[in-house]
């Protein structure tokens, strides 16, 4: 696509849909992960380690998400990779300091005790598998760096060939370690999950060389001052924080409410089942900040492709919540009971507009990354985060809701309030705006 020229709704899709595919495939991750947990010795204990792991790599991961999205709006030009390259490096060491130090024996020890109460066993697992997971921040930070220039120069499929070698040397590694015998079943799944992500890093460095030496025969470009980057991308790392932060914030208040056994047991399915539908949204964040790269001339076509997109997940989803088909997912598929899959359904049902607002929330952020207005995309979420906290608050308390309805109904106020917020502030004018070569 050059220029100044919109894109057919042909090339978005032929652009979106490797992206879309990526996010899909690692939604396989988690239950193949947790599959292979679930056959080791003492699965109970190794898979609440396990995800007691994966909340400490989360937590320490979220700063470094965002270097996708920075990576297709800045690089442009040798300068601006060479500034956006050291920083990325920068926060990659900066983020694998937390990491290496959870991996401490007695500072796991206190954090295991004192923050998290958690039983011995379990401590002493999910210190072994944060050791496991130590690759676990640079190695995103780093792959997620060379996916935003893949993605910027429109070698999407680059992307999604980087996810397929992270889920083959994922499930081989998973095996292996399984077959072993030699480390608890925590480690299995966090070693596995390490090994994928080194893998895909260094996949994705091998396939972005070529498009390095033509930026390096390229203009060399002003660069960017490190002050003017920091402005631009600590409010999308506090995005990913709080974004984040809403999970464990559903857990503790389902908790809470009426059923709460039967609550935490229906919500992670819930959550994993709206995932499916959500990630295609998701991924069309990169497809709007790459394609209005080429000239505002491509928002008209993007938003065409966004309602497009909107309406057939919604579709989709409604077609599973309202036959059978949901009975049969959380019956059989998830392997929950009649009365556990019952108590899932209405929720799903409520949450039927949570793909659309999950693509509408996707172009106005690409829109305002593009346009270098990331406060606002921060601001955003604080006001989500605000409204989850309010509402879960409300619906516990006072009104004594049930603990997974009281969630769906924090996911889909918190995402409405954001999405409008965001997309007036995406569909305002861009006045007194310019597309610099770097940030001024």
């Amino acid at each position: 696509m050059s220029d100044g020229q919109a894109p057919s709704q042909g090339a978005i899709l032929r652009f979106w849909a490797p992206l879309a595919a990526t996010w899909l495939m690692m939604a396989a991750e988690g239950p193949f992960v947790a599959a292979l947990i679930a056959r080791t010795t003492d699965p109970a204990v190794n898979l609440a380690a396990f995800g007691v792991a994966m909340a400490v790599a989360f937590v320490v991961e979220a700063p470094v998400v965002m270097l996708m999205s920075a990576s297709t709006a800045l690089v442009r030009d040798r300068g601006s990779l060479r500034a956006v390259r050291r920083f990325t490096y920068a926060l990659c060491a900066v983020q694998t300091a937390p990491m290496a130090l959870a991996a401490v024996p007695p500072v796991f020890g206190l954090l295991g005790d004192a923050v998290l109460a958690l039983p011995g066993e379990v401590a002493r697992a999910s210190h072994l598998a944060v050791a496991a997971l130590l690759p676990w921040p640079a190695a995103i930070g780093y792959r997620r760096f060379y996916q935003g220039i893949l993605i910027r120069h429109g070698l999407t499929r680059r992307v999604a060939y980087g996810t397929v070698v992270r889920l083959v040397s994922m499930a081989l590694a998973g095996v292996v370690l399984h077959l072993s015998g030699a480390v608890p079943g925590a480690v299995v799944g966090a070693g596995a999950l390490s090994a994928g992500v080194v893998m895909e890093a260094l996949a994705s460095r091998l396939m972005v060389r070529q498009t390095l030496r033509a930026i390096h025969r390229g203009p060399v470009g002003e660069g960017i001052p490190l002050a003017t980057l920091l402005r631009f991308y600590l409010p999308l790392a506090l995005t990913t924080l709080m974004a984040f932060g809403i999970t464990p914030l559903l857990t503790f208040f389902a908790a809470r409410g009426r059923l709460p056994l039967e609550s935490l047991a229906v919500l992670p399915v819930l959550n994993s089942l709206l995932f499916l539908f959500r990630a295609p949204g998701i991924a069309f964040q990169e497809v709007s900040v790459a394609l209005l790269g080429n000239g505002e001339e491509a928002r008209p076509a993007l938003q065409r492709f966004g309602r497009s997109l909107a309406l057939a997940l919604t579709a989709l989803l409604t077609v599973l919540a309202f036959t059978p088909l949901a009975s049969f997912w959380y019956g059989r598929v998830a392997g929950l009971s009649p009365a556990l899959a019952a108590l899932a359904v209405p929720p799903l049902r409520l949450l039927l507009p949570l793909p659309a607002l999950e693509v509408a929330l996707a172009f106005a952020r690409g829109t305002l990354i593009y346009r270098r207005r990331t406060r606002e995309v921060s601001l955003a979420s604080a006001v989500e985060l605000g409204v989850v906290t309010a509402t879960l608050a409300l619906a516990v308390g006072p009104l004594g809701a049930v603990g997974v309805a009281a969630a769906a109904w924090a996911l889909l106020l918190g995402r409405l309030v954001a999405a409008t917020m965001l997309w007036r502030w995406a569909a305002a004018p861009a006045r007194g705006w310019r597309l610099p070569d770097a940030m001024g």
